[in-house]
């Protein structure tokens, strides 16, 4: 069976979400789309959002990456008017959005308060009192490659509700098979029944 890619970056994958960056070519499958920190430049803002217009079609089904991150050097001011932006036009399109966040989860949570739809924060890779700060405030977490190895992730995600979780490749190289393998070991359920409320929690987000 086929087993859903919440957040990839590979073409060829046609159960996920493509991550679709600037300047690439729109795929026939689902995809994402949105303006990354590090894709910020401050002289042309308003170039990047006519893109990301032109670029939201049927098949767009969330809006990101987007979000903030410390280590990018654009200047916070300016990422948190953008990442705003992007919460604005998710509001007003309906969709949801893959949030990047690099040490700024409390400024990300803070800004959520303005945000009308769901939010996921792809490839988390944190600690259990962020995660839990996380799941407080209702947002969805996406994990990847690292759960295959790393006990401190596998320990969040027997505390994760099924119904906010989603798993991804992102740009790493690997089958996620056998993510879905690690997970339904954790959570003590079956890969189709694990597959099963993976899409049902993408109809919820999708939803509203």
């Amino acid at each position: 069976m086929e087993f859903f890619d919440f957040h990839h970056h590979k073409k060829n994958v046609c159960d996920g979400i493509y991550n679709l960056d600037i300047g690439d070519t729109i795929p026939s499958t689902f995809y994402s789309a949105g303006i990354h920190p590090k894709d910020i430049d401050p002289d042309k803002i308003e170039e990047q959002f006519n893109w990301l217009d032109s670029v939201i079609h049927d098949n767009c089904l969330t809006i990101g990456e987007c979000g903030l991150d410390s280590f990018v050097p654009v200047d916070m001011k300016i990422q948190e008017s953008v990442f705003l932006r992007q919460i604005k036009l998710a509001n007003e399109l309906k969709k949801p959005m893959v949030i990047h966040c690099v040490r700024k989860f409390y400024e990300v949570i803070s800004l959520k308060k303005k945000a009308e739809q769901p939010m996921i924060i792809h490839g988390f890779n944190k600690k259990q009192s962020i995660a839990e700060d996380l799941l407080k405030n209702n947002f969805y977490l996406s994990f990847g490659k690292a759960v295959l190895y790393n006990l401190s992730l596998q320990n969040i995600l027997k505390i994760t509700a099924l119904d906010k979780i989603f798993l991804e490749t992102d740009n790493d190289d690997f089958n996620i098979e056998l993510l879905y393998s690690k997970v339904s070991e954790i959570k003590g359920i079956s890969r189709e029944n694990l597959n099963k409320q993976i899409l049902e929690n993408l109809e919820t987000i999708k939803n509203g």
